[in-house]
Parts: C-alpha cells; sequence; structure tokens
C-alpha cells in the first residue's frame, strides 16, 4: 500500500524546538542540547531534502548513541523519537511510516518513564504524531487521542510555543478557526528562549504560515 509523500512531508518535519533541560546528569543534558540544536539546524537552516536527508540520519544515528548510554531515561528517547519523525518527513513513502511508528514507541516508553519530561514534550509530540500520520488501515493516526495528548500538553506547559503551535494546527486542521487563531498567537507571544534562537525563529515562522491559511479560510467564508 502506498503512502502520499504528501501525508508525511513537512507536517511530520516535526517536532519540538527545545525545551528546558532539568535532569541531575549535566552530561547526558549537554548532550541533549547538541541534539537540539542539531535538530534546528538541519530543519530550519539546511536547504532542500537532498542535503537535508543525510543530515538528518546522521543526526538520527547520534541520537541512537545517546539513548543507549543513558538507558532508562526519557530525555534521550524523546529526542530520538523527535529527529526520527523529522526524518520520516524529509523521506515519505513507506519508509517514513515505519519511522514514525519507531518514534510512536520510544515516545510511549518516555511517557512510562517519565512523563512531564521537557515540559511535557512526551505529550506534545505523541499528540502531533496521532493527527498528522494517516489513521487505520495505513497507519496509527487518531484525531481523538491527538486531541487528548494535545490538550494534555498545553495544561502542562501552558505559555510554551510549541504545545500552543500544534494544539493550533490541530484546531485549524479540525475547522475551529476561532479557538485555532488564539492558540496560535498565543504560541506566537511565547517568550524566547535562550540558546534557542533558531528553533524558535523557525517555529515563529511556521506559526504564521498557519495563520496565513486560517485567514485565507476566513475570508472565503
Amino acid at each position: 500500500m502506498r503512502v502520499d509523500k504528501k501525508l508525511l512531508l513537512g507536517a511530520l518535519s516535526l517536532l519540538l524546538t527545545g525545551s528546558a533541560l532539568a535532569s541531575a546528569d549535566p552530561v547526558m543534558d549537554a548532550k541533549i542540547s547538541d541534539l537540539q540544536a542539531g535538530w534546528a539546524h538541519v530543519k530550519y537552516e539546511i536547504k532542500g531534502s537532498d542535503a537535508q536527508l543525510p543530515a538528518m540520519e546522521a543526526l538520527a544515528s547520534d541520537a541512537k548513541a545517546v539513548t543507549a548510554a543513558y538507558p532508562g531515561k526519557a530525555e534521550p528517547l524523546i529526542w530520538e523519537a523527535i529527529i526520527l519523525s523529522s526524518e520520516a518527513g524529509i523521506k515519505g513513502g513507506m519508509g517514513a511510516l515505519s519511522l514514525v511508528k519507531e518514534a510512536k514507541a520510544k515516545l510511549e516508553t518516555a511517557e512510562k518513564i517519565y512523563p512531564t519530561a521537557l515540559d511535557g514534550s512526551v505529550n506534545t509530540s505523541l499528540g502531533s504524531l496521532y493527527y498528522q500520520v494517516p489513521g487505520w488501515p495505513i497507519g496509527f493516526g487518531s484525531d481523538k487521542q491527538a486531541k487528548a495528548y494535545l490538550e494534555k500538553a498545553v495544561a502542562q506547559n501552558p505559555d510554551g510555543i510549541d504545545p500552543n503551535y500544534f494544539y493550533g494546527d490541530f484546531l485549524f486542521r479540525q475547522g475551529d478557526y476561532a479557538k485555532a487563531r488564539d492558540v496560535l498567537n498565543h504560541a506566537l507571544a511565547a517568550a524566547p528562549r535562550p540558546g534557542r534562537e533558531v528553533a524558535d525563529a523557525g517555529r515563529r515562522e511556521e506559526i504564521r504560515t498557519v495563520l496565513a491559511q486560517l485567514e485565507t479560510r476566513l475570508a472565503k467564508r
């Protein structure tokens, strides 16, 4: 069964632009910060899938090594899942589907270990996957699951740029334009994160894009 690349491209060049690190292991935190910075560089500063894909694949290999070095820790699993999902977004097709399934499994493991890690990134990431991956029989997508996870993410991190962006994008796709506009504008007003300038700038551009699409839809009513 063929999976349309458009179902996975862009939206699955996900996920989070980085959250505050607060573990008791400064060495692990430094490795996670490196993954965050690498992800933002590949996603927002490298142009074109031909250059992005090998860079994201290399970053996924680095993330796998961090996860292996810190078994039982949620934070490396979360970032490995984010990077795998982004690789899927670039790759597309059936290979992309296997990657997002692997990402989902890692997030579910992280959820069992530490469900509130990285400002609720597990909920944001799972919610994002559930509304952007095709549903049965192709994939595991579920708007019901997406809504539940994203609402939990916003409750955990009400002023975060990422949970509000993905929740707003989900509401937009559901046709709830008024609420989507409010949530997306709240995301746009999120406080800058020190050291995450590239990621924040890229995410804000994505928010503006969705807001522009939203206003176009409203103008046609």
